[in-house]
């Protein structure tokens, strides 16, 4: 009998797969396992361990309803027989003689490093099909960026939905324009009331995976009471509903706002379902764009809500395979401080930080605008290690896979690329997220003074930055201006900031 194996990863739970269509199902068999390698090469987040292990847990029920001959190996029994995918697939293999191992593109480098061994090294013939977590091929995408020597985001957003027809009309976008960013910058108003989030209750299966994640990962970051999340793709089709009719509306007036313990706003929470399989990001763009032809959601929503999905989830993944392994080497502002302690514990005074920080650890989420412009523009600032800051975000939240997080954090965050990503360094001062939140009224530091026990350490820290790297920025055409008023605060300003900013810096365990 010339019987074949399909290998699933945990982000690969979706049932349309042209592969798993393709299977026989009286013969051929599928391989899904709970690798401690897989849950541990980071301290992941506890709340994205429970919530993979329990949602491919659900998917093999339903692989198994629907008559599919499934190897399910849990933790358990994985964590002390086969720690690696490798180990694990050479027993497999053991067990039964297979004509052919069918392989799914993984997300990740050090995933598609193990595929290539096995392609050169294994008795029998390795096929991988691409992968169903993503509008655009990794051979589509290879060639968009290989035709642009400038790759930015905003020509990529604009052939993507030219290629894809979503929100246009006989080849022009609605609206007359792309992009309707500059409507959603809204700063956050205390008068808004936050529909809650639709929230999923535990079934047995699930119950068993928090036991089992309390037990085996007490030290990772990340409290289980909080788990609340859609575990199939039943309940993420139910989760995507909820955001379509409850919170799209307001979603894009509104992405970037900061709001004292409101950490999701009007966010939709789909990534993980999207990043997992359980939804597909085509689909779930479409159904924005419905709302938007039935006059539920406004154009500047919808549009925003979109570029998020079709726009930067497709350009980062796509940055991220065009750019090879090198690219996570990248320091291109030499970054190498320490992380404060406070990274892994939340206990800081400045209240933006300590809610995104808290809520990034304690529930394994915090907003794009408290990724980059709250926590990541102070890894900036202070010149945190690159690796270590990419480390934590792959870490804490749950959504977060290499393909995604490395792109926005070394790139995006960091600017530790140089450039390739981002057009400028996403350096702000206090101003900034006094501007977008009601965070500083509840600060013991002031936006509004630069020095001394009181002042905001994001502004110290800003003049700091544009001192350090004047060099590289006074040419720069988004930086220069920094660079010039800089240069124009007299001597003694210059020198009061530099001293403040690195008292700052040697303290940054105490703020």
């Amino acid at each position: 009998m010339s019987r074949r194996l399909l290998l699933l990863l945990g982000d690969q739970l979706d049932l349309s797969h042209p592969a798993l269509q393709q299977l026989d199902r009286q013969r051929d068999h599928i391989l899904l396992a709970e690798l401690h390698q897989e849950a541990s090469y980071v301290p992941h987040n506890k709340l994205k361990i429970a919530l993979i292990f329990s949602a491919m847990r659900h998917f093999a029920a339903e692989l198994r309803e629907q008559g599919f001959y499934l190897y399910y190996y849990d933790y358990v029994e994985t964590k002390d027989n086969w720690a690696s995918f490798s180990q694990l697939l050479n027993h497999q293999l053991n067990l039964h003689d297979y004509a052919q191992l069918w392989l799914i593109e993984p997300g990740e480098y050090r995933l598609q490093a193990q595929y290539k061994h096995w392609q050169g090294n294994l008795p029998l013939p390795v096929q991988q099909f691409p992968s169903h977590n993503f509008i655009f091929s990794r051979t589509q995408m290879h060639q968009w960026f290989a035709a642009h020597p400038q790759p930015r985001m905003e020509h990529f957003y604009q052939w993507a939905r030219q290629q894809t027809g979503l929100l246009m009309e006989s080849g022009r976008p609605i609206g007359g324009k792309y992009n309707f960013d500059k409507q959603n910058r809204r700063p956050w108003s205390p008068t808004e009331q936050v529909p809650t989030p639709r929230a999923f209750r535990s079934d047995k299966l699930t119950q068993e995976v928090l036991h089992l994640v309390s037990q085996e990962f007490s030290d990772n970051p990340g409290k289980l009471e909080h788990f609340n999340y859609a575990v199939c793709r039943e309940q993420a089709l139910l989760a995507l509903d909820d955001f379509i009719q409850n919170r799209l509306a307001k979603f894009g007036d509104y992405q970037d706002a900061l709001a004292d313990n409101q950490p999701a706003v009007f966010h939709s929470l789909l990534s993980v379902y999207i990043n997992l399989g359980l939804l597909s990001p085509l689909d779930v763009c479409q159904q924005a764009q419905q709302a938007y032809q039935q006059g539920h959601a406004p154009l500047n929503a919808v549009e925003g809500f979109i570029r998020q999905i079709l726009g930067w989830r497709e350009y980062v993944r796509g940055l991220y395979w065009f750019m090879g392994e090198d690219y996570a080497q990248g320091n291109y502002l030499q970054a190498e401080r320490a992380l404060p302690d406070w990274f892994w514990h939340a206990k800081v005074q400045m209240r933006c930080m300590q809610q995104a920080i808290g809520n990034s650890l304690h529930r394994a989420y915090a907003h794009h605008i408290q990724r980059l412009m709250v926590i990541g523009n102070f890894c900036l600032l202070a010149g945190l290690d690159v690796r270590s800051v990419c480390t934590w975000y792959l870490a804490v939240y749950v959504d977060a896979f290499e393909w995604v997080e490395l792109p926005n954090t070394l790139g995006m965050a960091l600017y530790a690329d140089g450039g390739i990503l981002a057009s400028k360094p996403y350096a702000a001062s206090g101003n900034y997220l006094h501007k977008m939140g009601n965070h500083c009224q509840h600060c013991p530091y002031s936006p509004k003074q630069t020095t001394g026990l009181r002042a905001c350490p994001y502004n110290a820290l800003y003049w700091q930055f544009i001192d350090t790297h004047q060099q590289a920025f006074a040419a720069h055409p988004r930086m220069a201006l920094m660079v010039a008023q800089w240069q124009k605060k007299s001597h003694s300003e210059q020198n009061a900031i530099r001293d403040w900013a690195g008292k700052l810096l040697t303290n940054l365990d105490r703020l």
